[in-house]
């Protein structure tokens, strides 16, 4: 604690970057909770005859956030794997990525360093239809690339080594960077996948849409079926809710180690004010007992406790004015009781 017993800056940084951690953490903490609660609250509605009915029943023919599940099916033209025959998709991923050793001048290590240099994406309009022929409805999906949890499947994967040259190798360790090679990389989302919808789900028309929705809720699009997709986000919550409590114990136990050391602090100024007040008020009897009485028995009294005989000499003021037990009994740091300079050592005084 500085003086005044005011924080030191080391313990108000340390309160204050806690402090703002755990609010940032509550504040992901209630965001995750409110996605979760979302979820929970999502009406499922089932891809059959029934649904063009439901939707004309709901306000606006809409349901705001609603739960679908069926099979992936293109409306028009599919897209065709560059390197996979026989593989259909609604939406094709190719990356290039570059892989390459970098030198850290900190650690003297050689690190793994991946760059995407190329990605490119197409999509084709694409419908999600039940599992069971004949019943003629479709979903059609709005958006794809907005949906969160869209895993698409990686249908082909190739590692192109880098050839070097020794001239290129020297090089390479000179300027701290070694090309491993290219990776090529196709991902799909494939013509028949199940899959979970989760958004508005609105009758336009003749046509039923799946899109984003206007809550600000997520927009989901997942291989996984609809309980899977809850209990993930759930176990989510729960992770940064634990983190929220952790960090918030920690700034609790930050700002108890602050004020325990402001109350302590301040009872040792009301100790050392008391002894200040009992210190005056034996002075001042002890001179009343001296013009009384002559005082010569007095004037060589302690002037703590009255009663000893003064056998302490105070180094490096020069004070006489303690017996032996009420100078083991000052607090410390030991100070004079006369003026109040810190007493670095003591010298037994012996009267002839």
């Amino acid at each position: 604690m500085e003086g005044g017993g005011r924080p030191s800056a080391v313990q108000a940084a340390l309160l204050a970057a806690s402090t703002a951690l755990t609010a940032l953490l509550y504040s992901v903490y209630r965001q995750k909770a409110r996605v979760a609660r979302g979820l929970q609250g999502a009406r499922r509605v089932r891809l059959d005859g029934e649904l063009r009915a439901v939707l004309l029943e709901a306000p606006g023919r809409c349901v705001p956030y609603a739960v679908i599940e069926g099979l992936v099916q293109s409306v028009k033209e599919t897209l065709s794997s560059q390197f996979v025959e026989n593989c259909k998709g609604v939406i094709q991923r190719l990356t290039l990525q570059e892989h390459k050793m970098v030198w850290n001048r900190t650690t003297h290590l050689w690190n793994d360093y991946e760059k995407i240099i190329h990605q490119r994406t197409n999509t084709t309009p694409f419908d999600l239809v039940p599992q069971e022929d004949g019943t003629g409805v479709a979903v059609r999906v709005m958006k794809p690339l907005d949906a969160a949890e869209l895993s698409l499947e990686t249908v082909y994967e190739k590692f192109h080594p880098s050839v070097q040259s020794f001239t290129d190798v020297i090089g390479h360790y000179i300027s701290g960077e070694r090309p491993k090679g290219i990776q090529e990389t196709e991902q799909m989302l494939k013509v028949g996948t199940a899959l979970t919808g989760v958004g508005e789900l609105v009758l336009d028309n003749a046509t039923i849409k799946l899109q984003p929705p206007k809550q600000g809720m997520p927009y989901y699009l997942s291989g996984v079926d609809f309980d899977s997709l809850l209990q993930k986000q759930e176990s989510n919550v729960r992770f940064w809710k634990i983190l929220t409590i952790v960090f918030g114990f920690a700034t609790c136990a930050v700002l108890f180690f602050i004020l325990r050391k402001q109350y302590r602090h301040h009872r040792e100024r009301q100790h050392l004010r008391q002894m200040q007040d009992e210190f005056r008020q034996a002075q001042e009897r002890l001179m009343r007992e001296m013009n009384a009485e002559g005082g010569e028995t007095l004037k060589n009294a302690c002037v703590i406790c009255l009663s000893n005989i003064k056998s302490c000499v105070f180094l490096e003021c020069g004070h006489v004015c303690s017996c032996k037990e009420c100078y083991r009994a000052l607090p410390e740091p030991k100070r004079c009781p006369i003026c109040r300079q810190a007493i670095s050592r003591v010298v037994p005084l012996y009267n002839s």
